[in-house]
């Protein structure tokens, strides 16, 4: 079978190009950009156009990012989650999903799974370490892990035995409008489970075990403590020992771009990928934690338009309370094809930066960030690079 993927790139997408590459499957794509994840699939034996759709003429199935437009074609053609959602009927699936700490839990479930002898196919949306800084394990088994993303309800085309949901708050509020309209689409997910199936949710864990948790896991932060907890709840739910988890959740490495440490000397670099209010609060006050006396400095590109509007209040208040030295907003990332005009209109960073309304807190355009930082970080000092934008590519600068 000969299989085309379109925005092949996507940290989602690419996962999926790599189960239909293990599966000896003829993988072609393509995508805006070039990207280590474009060098990797093509290292793998994937063919890849850059810049151009290329449809090769002999397909059999299309697979697009929902970002993506494509033309009409007699080609077989599913989205992603729809794609997705097809292999989710042919195994015991395990949809892991949440408004944030989805990826965490679901890289700690990934290593319990593996550990307890699961031997599972796992399909998240970040690089792990344990499976060679990519996103993707190839199982020989029926288990199949799976990061459930909830934005445009793309869970709802999944179809899994079993639902772990970290906790559920406003978010990607351009498509929902509303908590109750997100709360109503997670109902619904909900009601995917067999009459047998399994829920996991803030009610499963025992928040008695978080400072246990704490003193088990290397990674810092209440929220990646409560993350460990949901992942070992749902383990409990599957019959995994605690013996088995707690092993597993002690040598769990972190992932891409989550408190990612990317070195040591002269200055501490962190790379993050917090996006939402909560998470980049979460991700400031664990950097505080874990260095109570060093300065701490962070740089933050918010993530699509729609976003920073509807949440503006919260990320003001946010960063109000961030114990933090010192903070950079640049420009917010434009997400194609996800922004109206309208919305860029009425929002950017130097009003987001004037309603904070720190001394402390200040705007600049992203080209002239890394030459700021070179001459005011000192040695010894924690700067933090967060968003889930291209933010990141700056590290190779610093």
């Amino acid at each position: 079978m000969r299989v085309h993927f379109i925005g092949i790139g996507g940290i989602g997408v690419s996962a999926l190009a790599q189960y239909y590459l293990a599966k000896g499957y003829t993988v072609t794509g393509s995508d805006f950009t070039s990207s280590e994840i474009t060098d990797d699939l093509k290292k793998d034996g994937a063919k890849i156009s850059i810049g151009k759709n290329i449809i090769p003429k002999a397909v059999d199935l299309i697979i697009y990012s929902p970002a993506a437009k494509i033309a009409k074609t007699k080609i077989p053609a599913l989205s992603y989650p729809e794609a997705l959602g097809q292999l989710t009927k042919e195994y015991f699936t395990i949809a892991v999903t949440g408004t944030h700490g989805k990826t965490t839990t679901t890289a700690m479930l990934a290593l319990i799974l593996i550990r307890a002898g699961f031997d599972p196919t796992v399909i998240i949306g970040t690089k792990m370490k344990e499976f060679d800084n990519t996103n993707f394990r190839a199982g020989k088994s029926k288990y199949l892990l799976i990061e459930a993303d909830e934005h445009f309800a793309s869970f709802l085309n999944y179809w899994p035995q079993a639902i772990v949901i970290t906790n559920i708050e406003a978010d990607h509020l351009d498509f929902y409008k509303n908590l109750k309209n997100i709360k109503a689409a997670f109902h619904k997910f909900i009601s995917h489970l067999p009459k047998n199936g399994i829920l996991i949710n803030e009610k499963s864990i025992n928040k008695k075990e978080l400072l246990k948790i704490k003193k088990i896991i290397k990674v810092p932060g209440d929220h990646n403590a409560y993350d460990a907890l949901v992942a070992l709840a749902a383990a409990r739910a599957l019959k995994i020992t605690d013996k088995v988890s707690l092993k597993a959740l002690a040598e769990y490495k972190g992932a891409w771009r989550r408190f990612e440490i990317i070195k040591t000397k002269p200055f501490i670099l962190i790379a993050d990928y917090g996006h939402n209010p909560q998470k980049a609060l979460a991700t400031l006050k664990a950097a505080r934690e874990k260095y109570p006396k060093k300065k701490i400095w962070c740089v933050y590109q918010p993530h699509q338009y729609e976003r920073t509007y509807f949440l503006f209040n919260d990320f003001v208040r946010a960063f109000r309370k961030a114990p933090i030295d010192r903070l950079i907003i640049t420009d917010i990332f434009d997400v194609a094809g996800r922004e109206s005009k309208k919305t860029k209109q009425k929002v950017d960073s130097q009003k987001l930066v004037k309603a904070i309304n720190k001394p402390s807190v200040i705007y600049l355009p992203k080209n002239k960030i890394v030459s700021y930082l070179k001459k005011a970080v000192s040695d010894g000092e924690v700067l933090i690079v967060m968003g889930a934008g291209d933010i990141y590519q700056i590290d190779k600068e610093l």
